[in-house]
């Protein structure tokens, strides 16, 4: 791997003589300049390429706090929606950031146990404009029409109940893929009410939900290229790794390949949420931070953050990047823009 580049800050030195004066009134001084505010994270420089993606002197910024575990961030609407996963709750923050409580309950359970992971996980926009929910309390996907009325999606696979859905995403043939691993039910893999086998990849189109990929541990976060060919899927354990997969046309996929592995060596954390940007370099929220690599599975750079990095979103038209971590949102401008959705609003 590379040697980390590091950026340098120069402070520039002062210097003025005092002219003699005959008033004994002193010379008025000028006013300091306003305090850069501190950034809120480490942008560590793996790979020169990485200047070409986050301008050198671009700085992370936290947005808004508070929560008690965010994930799944929607750019929508010239705001950024969130699911705080353990308050239950769904929220939009602005960019000046204000947060406002969209629903309570949005897990889909009227009272789950206090800090449980049974709210809203991952949201996407869907064809028609509407916003889709993957819910852990209640182990389906909803559609929210625009009071917050929820209507089902996808509940069963082969009539068993899904485990939990976390991340989803449309893909570029306007195919509904998710992933569905058992983390909000409390015994997991052992849990009496786990149906499923297997902790699926899915594929919902036309009515009809497969499930292609059925070999992973913990699916989580997942993303498509733009030409829909290739798909990337986080695994957060026990093996940490992203796994890349060709897609056929009839959406089935080949062999797992892996991509980028990880270990608690990285720092805290899980792969998580991804998302890829336009020039197909994929973004990871994974262990240590925002971990950014090239098409060919290189380590380019890291965004640092006082919190666990747990998912991403594009905004602006993919001009920022806005990360969900633990209880605080942050974003950060980037010079390489993001692939926006398919579906957007």
């Amino acid at each position: 791997m590379a040697e980390a580049w590091k950026i340098l800050t120069v402070a520039a030195a002062a210097a003025a003589a005092v002219a003699c004066s005959k008033t004994d009134d002193p010379a008025p001084k000028a006013a300091a300049p306003p305090a850069t505010p501190a950034a809120a994270g480490e942008i560590v420089r793996l790979d020169p390429a990485f200047d070409a993606l986050v301008a050198p002197g671009a700085r992370v910024e936290k947005l808004a706090d508070g929560f008690k575990f965010t994930e799944g961030p929607l750019w929508r609407g010239g705001r950024l929606w969130l699911s705080d996963l353990v308050g239950n709750r769904l929220y939009a923050v602005t960019t000046a950031g204000e947060k406002v409580l969209l629903l309570d309950k949005a897990g889909g359970l009227p009272d789950p146990p206090e800090g449980s992971y049974l709210g809203s996980n991952g949201l996407a926009t869907d064809a028609g404009g509407a916003v889709l929910a993957a819910q852990h309390g209640a182990r389906r996907i909803v559609r929210f029409d625009e009071s917050f009325v929820a209507t089902p999606v996808v509940e069963h696979f082969e009539g068993k109940r899904l485990n939990s859905p976390n991340d989803l995403v449309f893909a570029p043939d306007g195919a509904l893929w998710f992933t569905d691993p058992p983390y909000g039910l409390a015994g997991q893999d052992e849990d009496p009410a786990k149906e499923v086998a297997f902790n699926g990849v899915y594929r919902y189109a036309g009515g009809r939900l497969t499930a292609p990929i059925r070999d992973l541990t913990r699916p989580n976060g997942l993303g498509f290229t733009a030409d829909g060919k290739t798909l990337y899927v986080a695994n957060s354990g026990p093996a940490m790794r992203v796994m890349k997969y060709a897609v056929a046309a009839d959406g089935t996929v080949g062999p797992g390949q892996v991509f980028a592995e990880f270990t608690a060596a990285d720092g805290q954390g899980l792969p998580d949420g991804l998302k890829l940007d336009s020039a197909g370099n994929v973004w990871l929220a994974g262990p240590g931070g925002v971990h950014v690599l090239s098409p060919a599975g290189k380590r380019l750079g890291v965004v640092k953050l006082p919190e666990v990095a747990a998912n991403l979103a594009w905004a602006d038209d993919g001009r920022t990047l806005y990360v969900t971590a633990s209880t605080g949102v942050y974003r950060l401008a980037v010079a390489t823009p993001g692939q926006t959705p398919l579906y957007k609003r």
